[in-house]
């Protein structure tokens, strides 16, 4: 059975061990280490303001981490109802795909988008065929435009 809840500070642990799995099971693709510095910016982030737009759930199974989603409301004066939202990240244990999970934490990620007020979630996708195949089966979504990322 799985469980989707929303991240908290408790459960920075586990979310460690989920990240540290990760890279034992993908070692090329994740570009940043869940080490100390890592996680005492996670546990920061539950005091820091600039989270409060911040939406990020966990799925778990038997009391450990399998998967995660994160997400922000973007709050732009270009859109004064703040009606949109940005997902950052979602992430599933390789061993534990195709089990659901990632659909069911987006599904738990949209609920949370509609009750903040937010009617549409914008995503950057993988340039990987598995995200676009996933991607292409997710309900009630559209693939647009591609991303650009500027170094600040």
């Amino acid at each position: 059975m799985i469980e989707i809840k929303k991240l908290e500070r408790e459960d920075i642990r586990k979310v460690i061990a989920f990240e540290l799995e990760l890279r034992k099971q993908e070692p090329d693709t994740y570009f940043w280490e869940p080490d100390e510095t890592y996680q005492t910016l996670l546990e920061q982030s539950f005091d820091d303001p600039r989270f409060n737009t911040a939406l990020s759930f966990i799925a778990l199974k038997d009391d450990r981490v399998i998967g995660r989603i994160d997400a922000s409301l973007i709050a732009s004066r270009s859109d004064a109802a703040c009606f949109s939202a940005y997902l950052d990240w979602i992430c599933v244990l390789k061993n534990e795909r195709h089990h659901q999970v990632a659909q069911t934490l987006l599904k738990r990620l949209r609920e949370a988008c509609r009750e903040r007020g937010a009617g549409i979630l914008i995503a950057l996708m993988a340039n990987n065929a598995e995200a676009r195949r996933f991607y292409k089966n997710v309900e009630n979504a559209s693939i647009h435009d591609t991303g650009i990322w500027m170094e600040l």
